[in-house]
């Protein structure tokens, strides 16, 4: 059986007479990128401190690989990205990182790694004139920065345009590929939804869901979505569905996952009343309404 990158086992935090963090248990495997997820206040910021020896905790254990937080081995294998990334103004991006080679001991290819997170014609430039998504980048390359055993990044694409959210993302699959386990802190759903092996979802302190996207589906039991566009008659095909017309041309129609097919199979015997049918699973959204107990849209 494969080691586990990160274990966090039975771990309850307390801040004064409040609870955040109840009885989690969370694991990741070298290379296996998980999201977490969680409304401001849910605990997701007090784990990863916790992870990260910052801040202690009532009972339980938490280890990286077999090291215990905040011990000289687990700095070693774990790396931060925060969501407020903070460097010195007056250092160029080559000069920060390349302090940061030194103090890891690590002999990087300081402007290979710049150049990856799309600093090349930056990286001479004083950081106090980056913008907050280049102050991101620049992390990312500290990220890069040897091969850890365990990366924790903290919103990782805020500030980010379009392309450097998808360019991170790409990072964030060179990380999982060479074995480092990525846990990624967030609230862009789509994002995380398309880029991650598995969800892990907390509210209030307590982990409501772990599980892989298809999984964390059947187990929430939420319709799927058809969507029947008619050719000519959408109140006679939503009767003939018992769908609801939603516009113009359209009938909506849900149903559960052991019954989609039948659905679609009665979608198809309507033939030329048809045009197209779209089929929309539940989205992480949704699932992520569920699980912190709001009702689904």
């Amino acid at each position: 059986m494969m080691d586990k990158a990160l274990t966090i086992s039975n771990v309850n935090k307390d801040r004064g007479k409040i609870r955040v963090l109840s009885d989690i248990n969370l694991s990741l495997s070298p290379g296996e990128r998980v999201a977490l997820l969680g409304h401001n206040g849910a605990g997701k910021s007090t784990l990863i401190k916790s992870i990260l020896g910052l801040t202690t905790f009532q009972s339980g254990e938490i280890l990286i690989g077999a090291a215990k937080p905040g011990s000289a081995r687990a700095r070693a294998a774990t790396t931060f990205l925060p969501e407020a990334v903070s460097f010195h103004p007056a250092l160029t991006g080559r000069e920060q990182l390349t302090l940061f080679a030194r103090l890891a001991g690590e002999k990087a290819d300081v402007a290979g790694l710049l150049d990856r997170v799309g600093l090349p014609e930056a990286m001479d430039r004083r950081i106090g004139t980056y913008s907050k998504g280049m102050r991101q980048r620049l992390g990312l390359a500290q990220v890069l920065l040897g091969k850890p055993e365990v990366a924790l990044l903290d919103e990782p694409t805020s500030g980010l345009d379009p392309i450097s959210r998808q360019d991170l993302y790409a990072i964030i699959d060179e990380l999982a590929a060479q074995g480092t386990a990525v846990l990624i802190a967030s609230h862009a759903l789509t994002e995380v939804e398309a880029r991650t092996d598995r969800i892990a979802i907390l509210r209030k302190g307590a982990k409501v869901a772990d599980d892989t996207l298809s999984n964390l589906a059947d187990q929430a039991g939420l319709p799927i979505k058809l969507r029947i566009r008619a050719a000519e008659n959408p109140d006679a095909l939503a009767a003939q569905t018992g769908g609801t017309r939603i516009n113009g041309a359209s009938v909506e129609l849900l149903c559960s996952p052991a019954t989609k097919m039948q659905a679609l199979r009665q979608v198809t015997a309507l033939g030329d009343a048809v045009v197209d049918v779209d089929v929309t699973p539940p989205r992480l959204e949704d699932l992520y309404r569920h699980y912190s107990g709001e009702a689904v849209q």
